[in-house]
């Protein structure tokens, strides 16, 4: 596993039903909770994809240099480089989650604990 892949494993993996997988095989890692994804390394591009709120916020990152689009998803998910700063891959990748999880139907979100920093 690559350092990138390593970063991403230790903020994904402390997340409450966070769950990894390589669905489509060749080196893919998407990280999930009940069962919908909500950050996603793919086998070649490396970066992280991540949801965003809406197409408009993505927007906004992508021109602020952020991230980029991310290839294959929906016009809401941005690719973030390998290079991006802790900080923000941290917040990136938790925002997303909290995204996904928020839509869960309320039966599996209530089963799963509340994340760290979260009321």
């Amino acid at each position: 596993m690559n350092a990138f892949r390593t970063r991403v494993a230790e903020i994904c993996g402390t997340l409450p039903g966070a769950e990894v997988s390589d669905p489509w095989g060749g080196g893919h890692e998407v990280w999930k909770v009940g069962e919908k994804m909500f950050a996603g390394i793919g086998a070649v591009t490396m970066g992280v994809s991540v949801k965003t709120p809406d197409v408009e916020t993505a927007a906004l990152l992508i021109d602020a240099g952020v991230g980029s689009k991310a290839p294959y998803m929906h016009k809401s998910w941005i690719l973030l480089p390998e290079e991006t700063d802790a900080g923000e891959l941290r917040h990136r990748i938790l925002a997303s989650y909290d995204l996904i999880r928020a839509k869960l139907p309320a039966k599996v979100r209530k089963a799963l604990p509340e994340r760290e920093g979260q009321s």
